[in-house]
């Protein structure tokens, strides 16, 4: 797996106080945000745009709407100056003025613009990863002969005993703003196998899971036998559906899944030993450009 990088020189700015605008000026130039592949938040978090000037950030404004071209009078000295421009996702009400560790776009100023992507989090282009249909929370201890209904489980990773997570993915910490989360395209809609950030550790819901062996394995996953959410019947037959791993922001108040989803695959038909292959899902992936 690969390690998560933030060691550029603009993240200076994490630990340092955010410089504001002055209120005084009547000297403001615009900045226009033109982005794409951005979802609407949940109602208690915003968008904030950042410019980097010597090193510390300065707020460009908030917004909720994901419609572009969007304006933002900034002032210009510091417009002129800025090195470098950052989108977060704040809090609606937010005391703290400097930016949330939750960044989504980055991009470094050359000339007049800044082409924008999601490298700051990490690599989500060269990613890949498996997952294989198994039902491990309807035996009665790990490793026991299954029921012969492994195609209502989805588990990810290698399958084996014990499985064994095997993705290319960046490494997420508790701090890092973002965490994964697994689903299944159910008859109503995405349906979550819980959030996690080491794909070789449990994730945090079994709610759907079996009564037995009601933990599963040590990997990210989820059995489909109880609680079924309202418009879908279980137990739920994963074969055919389309499975995600999303990046959801930390703190997260939206039930549906984020717009970065890294990787993404429709099941087929084998259940484990079979593994399923991810793909990588870069149409996903926000994009943009901002202009000064």
């Amino acid at each position: 797996m690969k390690k998560l990088f933030f060691g550029l020189t603009i993240l200076s700015f994490l630990a340092i106080s955010c410089d504001s605008d002055d209120d005084n000026s009547t000297n403001l130039d615009t900045l226009t945000l033109n982005l794409s592949g951005l979802e609407a938040l949940g109602d208690n978090f915003v968008y904030e745009g950042w410019i980097i000037v010597d090193g510390a950030p300065v707020t460009t404004g908030r917004f909720t709407s994901v419609i572009f071209p969007q304006n933002f009078a900034v002032d210009a000295t510091q417009l002129a100056n800025a090195s470098a421009f950052v989108l977060s996702i704040e809090p609606l009400n937010d005391p703290d003025p400097a930016p949330a560790p939750t960044k989504v776009l980055q991009g470094n100023f050359t000339g007049n613009s800044a082409s924008v992507d999601t490298g700051l989090i990490g690599d989500l282009i060269n990613v890949s990863g498996t997952f294989f249909l198994r039902t491990p929370t309807d035996e009665t201890m790990p490793g026991n002969p299954n029921n012969g209904n492994d195609q209502y489980g989805v588990w990810f990773g290698a399958p084996g005993m014990p499985p064994t997570a095997n993705f290319i993915l960046p490494e997420l910490t508790a701090d890092s703003g973002w965490i994964y989360e697994g689903w299944v395209v159910g008859d109503n809609g995405p349906i979550s196998t819980g959030r996690f950030l080491n794909f070789g550790d449990r994730d945090d819901f079994t709610g759907f899971s079996g009564s037995e062996f009601n933990q599963g394995p040590p990997v990210p996953g989820e059995d489909f036998f109880l609680n079924a959410p309202e418009g879908e019947t279980f137990p739920l037959d994963v074969r055919g559906r389309a499975v995600v791993i999303s990046l959801e922001p930390l703190p997260d108040d939206s039930p549906a899944p984020f717009a970065i989803k890294p990787l993404a695959a429709t099941a087929g038909n084998e259940t484990a030993p079979t593994a399923h292959s991810f793909n990588p899902n870069t149409a996903s992936l926000p994009t943009g450009t901002v202009t000064r």
